[in-house]
């Protein structure tokens, strides 16, 4: 059997235990939610719904909400919903509404079970696989951990709940993908909003995107004019200067005009390396050499933090997304190396479908914001301008943790 293939069944499988762990987290809020709204039906009934209806649907949104940003993390992006109606009358109305509380109603009961199922294998896989270690230690008339129900006479009978571990691990690797497709299902049919909400969202998004890709290639045309003119520009008028003092010495000096030569040479060798690390900046020729695989193991070679590298992308994607994503990770071990203190980093780069997620996790001090100026306003921008995403979670004290999304074709 392909190494291949097994290490990318584990890791679907754990994906899906995280998956099924975050959409649990939900299905609670969406349950309790759900339970609140049953006074509130009640109160509908005996005519006080105009009371009551405007201050529940504050709480469904929210849950709502938080079920569009996992399914973001995860996934297609989902579009936020538009503001909530302002009367109990136009909240019956409003289709998105009514599709926010069939979801609570499913998510709430269904998602729940399933989530509770997923994070309930990898508990019996671990109970049963470990059971010999430890089935001295209970009564062997109440019969084995979680489902076992038979006697356990001695070591054969462990054993055997030994081997029902290994099943519900299968199951759990197998499963697991399956069970959080499920779990995940209602929310990317529900959630989503229709018809001309989405379309006038989606304009907006774009609209705003649009402003952001002006932004960056602005910024970026004015970041190589100032590298031109302050670096390469400064360098050919020097080299200008002294190869008219060369012309003169030859007729005055001539033991003068060769040390003016070298200092001319030397000039020129200056403004062809800065010129180089300009067309460098636009665009790496590593990537073209050496693919974004190698392109980013120079990167993580040359880092001052030692950097632990993972890419994972079978292929290759179009130039512009490549180019981002060596630009991602390039600003952000720049931002390590200068501002957190770290021991350690680790980037992750691999493709999904039609996505290519990178992840970058420092151990550092934490607290970045992109309001400090280190650059991270930029990688929202360069991300955005390709109609990406950028989440980026930096509590004080660390960890940080970087997550960029970029589409890719299929």
């Amino acid at each position: 059997m392909d190494k291949r293939w097994i290490v990318g069944r584990m890791r679907g499988g754990v994906d899906a235990l995280k998956h099924l762990g975050g959409g649990l987290g939900t299905s609670l809020l969406a349950l309790a939610t759900l339970i609140g709204l049953v006074p509130v039906a009640l109160g509908c009934l005996l005519g006080l719904g105009r009371l009551l209806v405007p201050r529940a649907l504050p709480a469904v949104r929210f849950v709502a909400d938080r079920e569009r940003t996992r399914l973001t993390r995860w996934g297609p992006a989902i579009i936020g919903a538009p503001p909530l109606p302002a009367t109990a009358r136009e909240a019956l109305r409003d289709s998105t509404v009514r599709r926010e509380v069939a979801w609570l109603a499913v998510h709430g009961t269904l998602g729940f079970l399933l989530g509770v199922a997923g994070i309930s294998l990898p508990v019996y896989v671990i109970e049963d696989v470990t059971f010999p270690l430890w089935y001295r230690a209970i009564d062997a008339s109440v019969g084995g951990p979680g489902m076992i129900w038979w006697r356990i006479g001695g070591l054969a009978d462990a054993l055997g709940v030994l081997l029902v571990g290994v099943v519900c691990a299968v199951l759990a690797v197998t499963l697991g993908p399956s069970l959080a497709r499920l779990q995940a299902a209602p929310g990317r049919r529900l959630l989503p909003p229709t018809g001309d909400v989405d379309l006038a969202l989606r304009v907006a998004e774009l609209t705003a995107t649009r402003a952001g890709a002006l932004d960056a290639h602005a910024a970026e045309l004015r970041r190589i004019e100032r590298s031109l003119h302050d670096g390469t520009q400064n360098r050919l008028v020097a080299l200008n200067v002294l190869v008219g003092a060369a012309r003169r010495a030859l007729d005055r000096n001539p033991d003068a005009a060769a040390d003016i030569l070298d200092r001319a040479q030397d000039a020129a060798e200056l403004a062809l390396s800065e010129l180089r690390a300009v067309v460098r900046a636009i665009l790496p020729p590593v990537l073209d050499d050496r693919g974004l695989a190698g392109a980013l193991d120079g990167l993580a070679g040359t880092c001052a933090v030692p950097c632990r590298l993972e890419v994972d992308v079978p292929g290759r994607c179009a130039v512009s997304v490549e180019a981002t994503a060596y630009f991602v990770v390039a600003e952000a071990l720049t931002n390590v190396v200068k501002h957190s203190g770290a021991a350690e980093v680790s980037v992750t780069v691999r493709r999904d479908g039609d996505r290519l997620r990178v992840r970058i996790v420092d151990d550092g001090r934490g607290g970045a914001a992109e309001a400090d100026g280190t650059g991270l306003a930029g990688i929202r921008r360069r991300v955005e301008a390709y109609d990406g995403d950028f989440r980026l979670i930096s509590p004080a004290g660390g960890p940080t943790t970087m997550d960029v999304e970029l589409p890719c074709g299929s």
